[in-house]
C-alpha cells in the first residue's frame, strides 16, 4: 500500500488523540472581530468596541484552557465557547438587518461602504456558521476527538467520509471506518462556503434539526445580502 494511504489509517490526529490545533478557530474568530471592527458605523450594533471587546473576553479564557490543542472540556469552556459563537452570528445578523434597512432606504451618501460592508457581513457569516457547526457536531471538537464512536452524540452531519467505505481502495483508506476520520474546523468552513453560495447544503447533508435550523438560518442571511448588493450594484452602475 502506498505510504500517503497508509498514512491516513495511522496518522490521523484522532488516532493520536491530540485533538485540533487551537490557532485555526483563534485566526477565525479574530478574523470576525477584526471585520465587525470595520464595518461602517452604520452597520455597528451598539458602540464599535464593546461587541469586540465582549468577544475578545470570552475567547482568552478559551485559549488558556486549550493554548495549543483542543483536548480539554469544562462546563465553563463549553459555554464560553458556544456563547462566543452565539455573540459573532447574532452580532453578524444584526449588522446584516441594518444593512438590509440603509440598503432599502437608499442611503445614497454611503453606496460603496455599505457595498463593502455587505461583504464583511457575507464573510462573517460563513466564519459564525461554520464555527456553529463546528463547535456542536457529534458534541464538539474535544468529544470527536476524544471520545470513542461509540459514546460520541448522534452526528449533526454526514460527510462524504461517512459513507466511502464501500467505494474503490484509494477513496475507502480514507472514510471514517478505515482512517478513523472525524471532520475538523475546515471541514466546517467548507460547509459554511458552499451554503453561504449554493444557499443550500452541497456534499455535506444536516441530519439534525438544529443543523437544518442553522443551515437555513445561513442561506437565508447569504440570499439577503447577495440579492442586495447585485440590487445595489445595478441601482449604481445605472
Amino acid at each position: 500500500m502506498p505510504a500517503d494511504r497508509t498514512a491516513a489509517s495511522t496518522r490521523h490526529p484522532r488516532h493520536q488523540r491530540r485533538g485540533e490545533a487551537r490557532l485555526p478557530a483563534a485566526v477565525a474568530t479574530v478574523v470576525a472581530i477584526a471585520l465587525y471592527l470595520a464595518l461602517p458605523e452604520q452597520l455597528l450594533v451598539g458602540p464599535r468596541f464593546v461587541v469586540p471587546a465582549l468577544e475578545f473576553v470570552l475567547l482568552v479564557p478559551l485559549i488558556a484552557i486549550n493554548p495549543r490543542r483542543v483536548t480539554r472540556q469544562t462546563r465553563l469552556s463549553r459555554i464560553l465557547s458556544l456563547s462566543l459563537v452565539l455573540v459573532i452570528a447574532v452580532t453578524n445578523l444584526g449588522a446584516l438587518a441594518l444593512l438590509v434597512h440603509d440598503l432599502v432606504a437608499g442611503a445614497g451618501d454611503s453606496g460603496q461602504a455599505l457595498l463593502l460592508g455587505a461583504l464583511q457581513v457575507w464573510l462573517t457569516n460563513v466564519i459564525a456558521f461554520g464555527l456553529a457547526y463546528w463547535e456542536l457536531d457529534r458534541g464538539g471538537p474535544v468529544k470527536r476527538t476524544q471520545s470513542g464512536r461509540a459514546d460520541l452524540p448522534l452526528a449533526d452531519f454526514r460527510f462524504s467520509q461517512d459513507e466511502n467505505a464501500d467505494t474503490v481502495e484509494e477513496v475507502a483508506d480514507g472514510s471514517s471506518v478505515k482512517a478513523d476520520w472525524v471532520p475538523t474546523l475546515v471541514d466546517y468552513l467548507y460547509v459554511s462556503v458552499t451554503n453561504s453560495t449554493a444557499f443550500s447544503p452541497t456534499d455535506t447533508m444536516p441530519l439534525s434539526s438544529r443543523a437544518k435550523v442553522l443551515m437555513a438560518v445561513q442561506s437565508v442571511a447569504a440570499l439577503l445580502t447577495s440579492l442586495l448588493v447585485i440590487a445595489r450594484a445595478v441601482s449604481v452602475l445605472k
